[in-house]
């Protein structure tokens, strides 16, 4: 995986939590501060790094099962992630996120937006990805995409949630077609 590869799936990946991050920004108003976006990039950063690491040593685990579907494995699991962060986006329902940015309400929402980080591990098990500088790579762009979001939604309001998911989603489903038509001997 390219190093430009790898900067457009941390990008896609960091997504949902600069969703968060703006709904966060947007609830705290003009009140924000260093503090919080530092606390937002902290959180999501840390746990989007420490999500693919821990996939990636399970699908090590498996390799050996699934070797020759790999590239299925990674489509499947790209595409399905892709396609729910899209399906969110488009989801009429609105979402409320409150201004706490205690241990347990960062937490929540730490992991529920690294969950698909976790699936991206896995399929890292199966790439030539050197896997400390991937996931130190994914933490600092989630870290950087974590705080601006909390200080543009504090300027911009909710405007732009919806299109950073959307973009998320459609960026995991290339890279999991990319990587089928890859192991397909297509590309």
């Amino acid at each position: 995986m390219s190093l430009w590869e790898l900067f457009i799936l941390a990008v896609g990946l960091s997504m949902d939590a600069f969703a968060v991050s703006v709904c966060k920004g947007l609830s705290l108003g003009r009140r924000i501060g260093a503090r919080h976006m530092l606390l937002a990039g902290a959180w999501f950063g840390g746990f989007q790094a420490l999500m693919p690491l821990i996939g990636f040593y399970l699908g090590r685990f498996f390799a050996d099962l699934i070797t020759a579907y790999d590239h299925w494995v990674a489509f499947i699991l790209l595409a399905f992630i892709g396609g729910r962060m899209i399906w969110e986006a488009l989801d009429p329902k609105e979402d409320h996120v409150d201004d706490a940015m205690d241990v347990k309400t960062m937490f929540l929402l730490a992991v529920a937006t690294s969950i698909d980080a976790l699936a991206v591990g896995v399929t890292f098990a199966f790439l030539e990805v050197r896997i400390l500088p991937a996931v130190l790579f994914i933490g600092c762009t989630t870290f950087v995409f974590g705080a601006a979001g909390v200080k543009v939604g504090s300027a911009f309001g909710a405007r732009y949630k919806e299109k950073a998911e959307l973009v998320g989603g459609a960026v995991l489903v290339l890279i999991g077609l990319k990587l089928l038509l890859e192991g397909l001997g297509v590309l």
